[in-house]
């Protein structure tokens, strides 16, 4: 299933959207927009699909969704039931890059916040002491007006380029281009093997790609990304397999073939190793 393009308006004198949810089907679908979204689950549980990660939310939960990276929060069953005492509550804030103005992040103090949203591109689940503080934050965001909004906004986002605890959520795969800002012979290798991931790329391959010697190469690439080339090929080719499988109706062996895998044992091998899923159970996961 395709993602749909969703079209976030901020409202009149606003620069960024914030909005109070209460009912579980608002936005339950498969979607992506151009905006940010910083979204608190104060209450509500179920199933957080995050590009191809897929986990389950409650309340306290809160995630920052980077620029048109497919997403959505499907509720638990009991959210949907008449009469339910199940309570949905949740804030969202969708906000553009530079809605604090153009050249504002490239100041040296905001180098860490311009970091945090290149990582946002993955999905960033908002761990640590941030959590708490940042879902207050946003409650209080629900409710003020003039520039009160964008210092809150401010903040929050201070305080989530602060907290090492945050993880990336969706693979590398899913998203290829999430590395932009390394250097620019990291950056060679990843646009290397993000088109050349479907076949055999051997390990003198992309030493010649990234001009060190094989040796230094392996030193180099665990040093910048902390796992070896072996493991991030693999990644590749399990998140562009997750896609299909969102995205398309493919069948597994042709799938794995064209995820890069040399056969299908390897690959459900790898696949459940990453996802924790078998590809059929990851496809039913997010149809269900």
């Amino acid at each position: 299933m395709k993602p749909q393009l969703l079209k976030v308006a901020p409202g009149p004198q606003r620069s960024f959207s914030m909005r109070k949810d209460s009912e579980p089907y608002i936005n339950n679908h498969w979607h992506f927009h151009a905006e940010l979204e910083l979204i608190y689950f104060r209450s509500g549980e179920g199933t957080q699909f995050i590009g191809d990660s897929i986990s389950k939310f409650q309340a306290g939960d809160v995630v920052l969704v980077g620029s048109n990276l497919p997403h959505y929060w499907k509720f638990a069953d009991p959210f949907f039931e008449e009469n339910t005492d199940s309570i949905t509550d949740v804030r969202v804030a969708h906000f553009p890059e530079n809605f604090l103005g153009a050249g504002f992040l490239d100041l040296p103090e905001n180098l860490g916040i311009k970091d945090t949203l290149e990582r946002a591109k993955r999905g960033l689940q908002i761990e640590g002491g941030a959590r708490a503080k940042v879902g207050a934050i946003l409650e209080r965001l629900s409710e003020a007006e003039g520039s009160l909004r964008i210092l809150l906004m401010f903040e929050a986002l201070t305080i989530i380029a602060e907290e090492k605890c945050c993880r990336q959520l969706s693979s590398v795969g899913f998203k290829p281009d999430v590395y932009s800002d390394e250097n620019e012979r990291i950056q060679t290798i990843f646009d290397y093997s993000v088109k050349h991931f479907k076949r055999k790329i051997t390990l003198e391959e992309i030493a010649e790609v990234a001009n060190i010697s094989p040796n230094s190469f392996c030193r180099y690439f665990k040093s910048r990304t902390n796992k070896t080339y072996s493991q991030f090929l693999t990644e590749l080719r399990v998140g562009h397999a997750c896609k299909l499988l969102i995205e398309t109706n493919t069948c597994l062996k042709r799938l794995c073939f064209e995820s890069g895998f040399n056969n299908f044992t390897s690959f459900h091998k790898y696949f459940k190793g990453i996802t924790g899923r078998s590809p059929q159970a990851y496809k039913r996961a997010f149809l269900t």
